[in-house]
């Protein structure tokens, strides 16, 4: 039986080749998975950087145009990419959210006159 935590419960259930795929596989998923969270990481450093400069302008936390044109841009790389247009639709949603609610922070911030750079979680 394997001890790589990759294999999970398919170590006991698989032939070892087959397990020596799976485990293949689901390296390269982990790589991925950090890299997805590196680039996050990147983008919410843009996004509070464009946060403090809306801040500073008194301009609003959410740009609804914007928002709607990132969607249908994104959606339709997402079908480029043969990903589904849905799931990419609901994941930017997701970040704009966020990203959101960190502008509403700084903004916030902001107007009680306290430094305008939020600390990283």
């Amino acid at each position: 039986m394997s001890t790589d935590p990759r294999a999970g419960e398919a170590a006991q259930y698989v032939e070892p080749e087959v397990l020596e795929e799976l485990l293949s596989m689901r390296s390269s998923i982990d790589n991925i998975d950090a890299a997805l969270v590196h680039l996050l990481a990147e983008r919410f450093k843009a996004t509070q950087r464009v946060g403090v400069l809306k801040a500073k302008h008194q301009l609003p936390p959410a740009d609804p145009a914007r928002e709607k044109n990132q969607i249908a841009r994104l959606k339709r790389l997402a079908e480029d990419a043969q990903l589904d247009p849905e799931f990419a639709e609901k994941f930017l949603n997701f970040i704009i959210e966020e990203v959101i609610r960190h502008h509403q922070a700084i903004s916030e911030t902001a107007s009680e006159g306290g430094p305008q750079e939020p600390q990283q979680r």
